[in-house]
């Protein structure tokens, strides 16, 4: 359930810290009664980007796929990926 807090509520800046590291999830923050602002710790907001990250580069992939990507089979591509590394 997401936490929505007043912009009044940033002046206690401890408690907004220990419910964004409690939560580890988004604090919204109304003013006048509609949402003006988003809080959330750096956890958080690292886990966001590099879930971006990985949707990209799974959009990125299915693209390539549309457009006459080849496909490799998992054990042959990792064979030569240890023989070439390891």
């Amino acid at each position: 359930m997401p936490v929505i807090k007043p912009i009044t509520d940033l002046r206690n800046t401890t408690e907004i810290s220990e419910l964004c590291h409690a939560h580890r999830e988004l604090i919204f923050i109304t003013k006048n009664g509609y949402g003006d602002l988003v809080v959330m710790s750096i956890e958080a907001y690292e886990e966001l980007l590099e879930n971006a990250a990985i949707r990209a580069a799974v959009a990125e992939a299915e693209a390539e796929l549309e457009h006459g990507g080849q496909l490799h089979d998992a054990k042959t591509a990792l064979s030569a990926l240890r023989r070439k590394h390891f």
